[in-house]
Order: structure tokens, then sequence, then C-alpha cells
């Protein structure tokens, strides 16, 4: 790093001096010319500028889209604790700690760049770098792997570039913050990282270091897209059969061998040429795939995360990009340099060289030759011997001096000053800003979206181009979550005009898979079934405008394959459907599995239906002693049964094929594309809305019911009397009587309150059932739907004010009841008791 520092400096002073001595040599040629050739050189000077001025005030320039800003002037700090605002003592010792350990490290190192400590938080306070991390071990299932962490991190967050490239960012704000306004640079995203990856358990480290320019810009452009990736096909060897020992041999080859010869050299020059002319294209290809060069090339500062193995059943130390959530080995060429690390413990300082990237380093954080570290008494502050070089140090003595000056040096890290790191359901369930994310990669462009944020239930959608512009597209992939149709994935191929639709298990119809060009009936098509689902055992059926083929398992009957023939339809003179007017059958061939509890020579193998010749034919399984199978035939002779009676077919009698039926549900399905919506969402489910909120009010009622047994109900009217005198017999039944009568006009009105909400309820439904009768021929599917939901939603409003009713009917009485014996029994009125007595 040193070195291309100080070969850029040098060129850039060779530059200087070249471009000073060139502007001297014109300025002493200047002098020696003529001072009239001076004043027509002046003139065509002006002339020139002129000119230039006029053409440059004719461009009108466009001001390009500003890149995201995510300064200290855009946080609101006034509802932030104290912690963010200030430190403790324990923290301002470390903050000396570290300068402590600047100074002599800047000392020992004066060629190094100064060390990232502790940058200012987003109150201005300076706060160490490892007490920004928080680990926190987040409650959603989905984010427990370092995968996942990563993916999320890099769709919720907005990139935002440092301030300068060359320096790392003089204020480094907490996870909370960065959550909050869902951006960051590169060290705000490998901050709320490695929280989220210590939190669940793995070995992690923020990494400040030198990336490529396309890692610094997030410039995915000349990555492919790891969805386009297909996995490596295993291809098994055949295993070559041996000769048996009374094997025909084969007839002998009389083809001339020198043709064969001149064939094969032909065909191999032919392929040399082919092959010549896929590298020429491919160098051209990568030639103009090839980035151009970059002047601060390994001066660019950039941070990730470093995964170190042993922890989770991490096999081997890998780099994650916070910025594409991607992982990378140690030896990729992105990752130019490191110059420290840091986790939640301990901050450590590489001392290794990086002129060969990172790829020479050796991640042995207890190595102090390797790996300078700041604070003893943390975890890997030792380098790992074996038992060969532990040998020579098992004296007690010097462990006891070695663990006393230990001691004497060792300081704990201070608790992190961030609060709780929090993600909302809503927040995670959105994961992208505003629910929408676009990736552009290479020759493919990745589009990501919120849950529910599209009506038709796309969550992504994956184009893939031909070349590197990204105009021609090749293919498309859709995504899709909580369709009520079951369809899961669509594929779309530009070139072959092919769509294929994938299906999850549940779809009305049992689809699995749907291949087709057009969704017109009588189309080439191929339709997958989940056959467990079926009654039929239907597995797949290929369709053509000629022919149709199925294919089954597991049926009763052992049929195992079924292919129809169509002829040409028949013309008629009035207009006709394809169902009125259907296609005449030529043929039909069926094939049945073998059924072991028949004789093979009665069970039937094959059976074709010559429509056309009123033929049918069959042919049964072969014996194993048999050389041929046997096989049957029959004509048709008489169009009557065996008492005389005519023979009349009807629908019922023949077999009808599903197409139509699946077709127009598709059809059905691709206009509605209703959504599913789980019971436990709260927040989509209008049924649970309306029965929480129910639960809520009579949660309510019952509180104020409680509220009004604690209530003094004499209080009212004791306070009409004066304070301290003793009530007399006649006050006392006065007292009783009003009391009693007031808590029962209370109950009356109540009871006149739900029945005039009720009455409104039932009006309002009735006006509104006129209005669907007066209007019923004229109304739209989304005005019937409506209807239909106002009136579920009234019904239910008017029964739940049905029960109130009848529930403060029955309870009115009781309630008179038990106020009326409280009266009897309170020692206010004790002349009642008198009375009574």
């Amino acid at each position: 790093m040193e070195v291309l520092r100080e070969k850029v400096e040098e060129e850039e002073e060779a530059e200087r001096e070249e471009a000073a001595e060139r502007a001297e040599w014109a300025r002493m040629e200047k002098m020696m010319r003529p001072v009239e050739v001076r004043k027509e050189e002046n003139t065509l000077k002006q002339e020139t500028l002129r000119d230039l001025e006029k053409k440059l005030s004719e461009i009108q320039i466009t001001v390009s889209a500003e890149l995201p800003a995510f300064t200290k002037d855009t946080i609101d700090i006034s509802k932030l604790p104290v912690s963010y605002k200030t430190n403790t003592p324990k923290e301002e010792h470390l903050l000396q700690v570290a300068d402590n350990f600047s100074c002599q490290y800047s000392h020992l190192c004066p060629d190094r760049v100064p060390l990232f400590l502790h940058p200012l938080n987003e109150c201005e306070v300076p706060k160490f770098v490892s007490t920004t991390l928080r680990p926190t071990l987040m409650p959603y299932p989905e984010l427990y792997n370092w995968d996942s962490c990563a993916q999320f991190v890099s769709d919720f967050l907005t990139m935002v570039p440092l301030p300068d490239p060359l320096k790392p960012p003089s204020h480094l704000y907490s996870s909370t913050t960065v959550l909050k306004y869902q951006k960051g640079n590169c060290f705000d995203f490998s901050t709320l990282l490695c929280s989220m990856l210590i939190g669940s358990g793995y070995d992690a480290y923020c990494v400040n270091g030198y990336g490529s320019l396309d890692l610094c810009h997030m410039d995915l452009t000349r990555e492919v897209c790891p969805l386009t990736v297909k996995p490596k096909e295993t291809i098994k060897k055949e295993e070559k059969v041996l000769p048996k020992k009374y094997t025909i041999k084969p007839p002998r080859d009389l083809c001339s061998r020198f043709e064969q010869e001149q064939e094969v050299k032909k065909q191999q020059e032919i392929r040399a040429q082919e092959k010549k002319r896929l590298r020429e294209e491919e160098e051209r290809l990568m030639e103009a795939e090839k980035a151009k060069p970059d002047a601060l090339h390994g001066l660019r500062v950039h941070s990730w995360v470093l995964v170190l193995s042993g922890k989770r059943e991490v096999p081997e130390n890998f780099f994650i990009d916070p910025f594409t959530g991607h992982s990378y080995s140690t030896q990729d060429e992105h990752f130019l340099g490191i110059e420290s690390l840091w986790n939640h413990k301990n901050y450590w300082i590489n001392m290794q060289d990086c002129w060969n990237c990172c790829k020479d380093l050796i991640f042995d954080l207890g190595d102090p030759v390797r790996w300078e570290y700041m604070l003893l008494g943390t975890d890997k502050s030792q380098l790992s011997l074996t038992e060969e070089d532990d040998s020579g140090i098992n004296d007690e003595d010097d462990v006891e001096n070695l663990g006393k000056e230990d001691e004497d040096k060792s300081f704990d890290m201070p608790h992190s000053w961030v609060e709780q790191i929090e993600i909302s359901p809503e927040a995670f369930e959105t994961r992208c800003p505003n629910g929408k994310k676009v990736i552009q990669y290479k020759r493919a462009k990745l589009e990501k979206w919120a849950p529910y944020l599209n009506s038709n239930g796309l969550v992504s959608r994956l184009t893939t181009y031909e070349d590197l512009q990204c105009t021609n597209i090749l293919e498309i992939k859709e995504w899709y979550q909580n369709r009520e149709d079951m369809l899961e994935l669509k594929h779309i191929n530009k070139t072959t005009d092919l769509k294929t639709d994938y299906f999850k298990p549940g779809h009305p119809q049992a689809l699995r898979v749907h291949s087709y060009k057009s969704m017109q009936p009588e189309m080439d098509r191929v339709i997958e079934f989940y056959e467990t689902a079926r009654v039929d055992g239907l597995m797949k059926r290929e369709e053509t405008p000629r022919t149709m083929t199925e294919y089954y398992q597991g049926r009763p009957d052992f049929l195992s394959y079924r292919h129809a023939s169509f002829g040409p339809r028949v013309k008629k003179l009035t207009l006709s459907s394809a169902e009125s007017n259907p296609r005449p059958i030529v043929k039909i061939t069926e094939r049945f599995f073998r059924n072991p509890a028949k004789p093979a020579e009665e069970d039937v193998a094959e059976r074709v239906f010559l429509v056309a010749e009123e033929r049918i034919q069959l042919r049964y399984h072969c014996r194993e002693d048999h050389i041929t199978a046997s096989k049957r035939e029959f004509l048709r002779r008489t169009e009557v049964d065996s008492k005389g009676n005519k023979i009349i077919m009807t629908p019922d009698m023949c077999i009808s094929f599903e197409v139509l039926e699946i077709l127009k549900l598709r059809e059905e399905e691709e206009a509605a594309h209703t959504l599913t919506i789980s019971i436990y969402d709260t927040k989509r489910n209008e049924k649970s809305k309306e029965y929480r909120e129910a639960m809520e009010r009579m949660m309510h009622e019952e509180h104020l019911r409680q509220v009004e047994t604690q209530l003094d109900y004499l209080a009212p009217f004791l306070a009409q009397l004066p304070p301290g005198e003793k009530l007399t017999r006649w006050q006392a039944v006065r007292l009783k009587d009003e009391c009693l009568s007031d808590f029962k006009q209370r109950l009356i009105n109540k009871a006149n309150l739900i029945q005039a909400r009720f009455e409104k309820e039932t009006q309002e439904l009735q006006k509104k059932q006129q209005w669907y009768q007066e209007n019923q021929v004229t109304l739209t599917p989304e005005d019937e739907d409506l209807y239909l939901s106002y009136c579920s939603q009234a019904m239910f409003r008017i029964r739940i004010l049905e029960q109130r009713l009848n529930r403060h009917k029955e309870l009115a009485p009781l309630k008179y009841l038990a106020l009326e014996e409280k009266l009897y029994k309170d020692p206010r009125l004790g002349e009642l008791q008198k009375i009574f007595a």
C-alpha cells in the first residue's frame, strides 16, 4: 500500500515539473516573437473565445440525480438516550488508552495511515468503534444464519458512498439510527451486520481496508447473478456390459476406412475452426467487459466483515461484502488490503504486508507479530502454540510473572453505548426501502418487492439479457407468494415465447407445471400434475393441435398411458365453439402396467381404438416363457345391443378431457390473482381485525363494569346532605330509593342506546338490500363483491348488538337486586337495618 502511494506521488511530481518546464519554454518563445505577430494572435484568441462562449451558452446541462445523503444534519437527535450524548468514565478512560495506542503506533509506523479508532457518532460524541457494535440475536428464525443476515442488511439499507474515497468516515452512526433511516456507508453496513452475526454466535469482525472500484461502488454489472448460475450436474458413468459367451457376432463392417479417416479429419478441422472462432469471440467479449483502469486502485477505503472458522461450524475463513450480502474467499482479488479489524471485545492492527492483496494474510489474531492488539484480558490475545513450542514456558515463575504483568495492563471493554437493535415485524416484512429494490448484474436485472406490495403477489423478477447493454431480453423469471392459485414461479422464454408456470401443492386441479405458448385451446402445451392429489392418478398431459397424450400412475385399473389422435374438425355453417363442435377422434391408444393378480395372457397390455375403422385391437402381456404376446381384435357389427335395443351414445358415456376447464380456470386465476391472507395476519385480515376490535370492546366494557363495582354508589346522594350529620330513618329510606331509581334509569338508558344502534344498523342494511334489488341487473362484479362484503360486516355488527342487548336484559335485574342488597348492608344506612330487623 505504501509503495503504491509513493509511486503515485512520484508520478504526480514528475508531471508537475514537466508542465512547469513547458510553460517556461512557451513564455520565452512568446517574448521572442515580434509585436505585430503577438497582436494578431491576441485578436484571433479573442474571436475564438467569443465563438467558444457562444457555443457553450447554447449547451443545456441536465443535472444528474444526487446520490443519497446521510449526514448528521438529517438526523433527529432530540429523542436519543443519554448514552448517545455523553461518555461514561470508563469510556473516557478507553478513549485515553486509544489515543496513547495511536500515538505509539504513529511513532513506530510513521508511513502508515492513522488508525480508525474513535469516530464521532450522530451526537458529535467520540465513541470507540468496538463499543459501537451491539451483539443482538434477532427474534426471527430467518436471521439465524449468516447468509440470511447478510442478505437482509443488503436489502434493507440503501448504500451511501464515503465522503472521501481515500479516508474512513469521520462519523460512525449507531445501528439503531442506521435502521431507522435505512441508509448508510460501508462502515455502517458492516457494523450492523457484524452485530447481528456476533449475536447469532459467529466469530465476526469489522474490517477497515481497501477494496476494488466495483466493491466500493456496489457495482455488480461485471458480476454474474447467483440466480443464473446452474448447479453442476453429475454425469454417471455407464457401466460397460461384459459380452456374454454366446453373443451373436455383429455383421462385418464393409465401409472404407480411408473415407472414414478423411471424414474424421474434415470434422476435426471444422471443429478446430469453430473452436478458434468461439475463442476469438470470447476474447473480444472479455476485452469489452474488462474494467477500465482505476487511478485510485489499492487506495479506495472500504469496510467489510470477516468471519473466522470455528464457531457455528464454519469450516474456513471468509469475507462478506455488506453492500451485496455475497460471501468471498479471503483470496479474492476484490479485497486489496487490511489496515485493522475489531469486534466488540478488542481491536487489532494488521502488521503483515499486503503487496499481494489479502491472499497471503494469516488470520491468527493471537499472533502478536502479525496482528497488534490494543487491549489485554480479551479473547485471542495470546498466540495458540503447539505442544513443541509450549515446552519452553512451563516454568511456574515465568507464568506467575506473566500473569502479574498482564493483570496490571488488562482493561475490559466497556459495554456498548448503542440501544438494543430492534426490527419491527412490519420492517422485517417490507425489507427493501419503500418495499422495492433493483440490482443490476452482468446481463441480468433483479427486482425485489415486499410481500403484498403487488396485487398479483409478485415478490421477485429476474430479467436476463443477451447483450451487456441489457437491451435484448432472453428470458424472464417471476417469483410469487401468497397466491390462492398456488402459483410460485413463472418462466418466460422470449426467444421461443414459451411460458412455464410452476405451482405449489394445493391447486384445485392439482397443477404442478404448465408449459404453453398461448392460453387458447388446441395449442402445444404440457401440463404436469400432482398425481397423488388426483383421483384419476394423472401425472402429465401433452397436447398438440392433432394429438393428446396422458401419463398415469397408481390407478386401480393399471392404466399408464393414453394417446388420442384427432382429425380435422368438420366445418359447420353456423358459428360454433370448440365445445359444441369437438374434433373427431381418429385413434386412441391405451397402455397398462402389469397386473400381478391376473395371468399374463388375460392381462391387457395395450388397447387401441380405431374409431374411423370401427375396430378395437387388444395386446396382452407376454408370459416369461413365451416369445410373443396374445392379440385380439373386435369389429363393430351392429348398432343394437343383445336385446335388440338401439344403442344411443350420450355425453356421459364418453371420456371427457378437462383441458378447456383447466384453461378457463387459469384465465380466471390470472385475471383475479387473489392473494391468501393468514388468520394470524391482523394487519390485512379484515375478519380477524373485526373480531379483535369486538374483543377489545368487550374487554373495555368488562373493565367499565369492574370500575362501576368499585365506585361509591352513595357518594352523589350523600353530597346533598350536610357533612357529618347522622341520617334519620326517613333520610335513609329516601337515599335508598333515589339511588335505586337512578340506577334503574341508567340501565334503561343503556338498553335504549343499544336498541337504537341495533335499529339503525338494521335500517341501513334494509336500505342497502333494497338498493341491490333495484340495481341488480346493472351491477358489475366489483359492486357485487362490495355489496356482499358490506352485508357480511353489517350482519356481524347486528349480531353483536343483539347479543349485547339480550345479555343486558338478562343481567339488569340481577344488577338491580345486587345494588339493593348492598344498600341494605351499607353501614352508612344503618337505619334501614333497624326497619327490617
